[in-house]
């Protein structure tokens, strides 16, 4: 398939993670996005795009990089330990 679609195949390095991440959330959004609904125009997209990534894998995705919280937890976490202001 990548063939098909004149793309090339990339592979990171062992400790370098960051293509595969890349790729597993582009197959998510592929495999939720083209069941579940149809996107006519840019914006319909645009709009179902930025809906999966708040409301479905920001809240839900855990990331070792934010110490194995999803990033709207990393978020809420990071508020709490926020000192008051005077």
């Amino acid at each position: 398939m990548i063939e098909q679609f004149g793309m090339n195949a990339s592979m990171s390095r062992k400790p370098d993670c960051y293509d595969s991440a890349r790729w597993k959330i582009l197959c998510s959004l592929y495999n939720e996005l083209s069941h579940h609904c149809r996107l006519v125009t840019h914006e319909k997209a645009r709009k179902a795009i930025i809906d999966y990534i708040e409301i479905s894998y920001n809240p839900q995705w855990k990331q070792a990089r934010l110490g194995y919280l999803s990033p709207a937890a990393f978020t809420q976490q990071s508020f709490k330990n926020q000192l008051p202001l005077p």
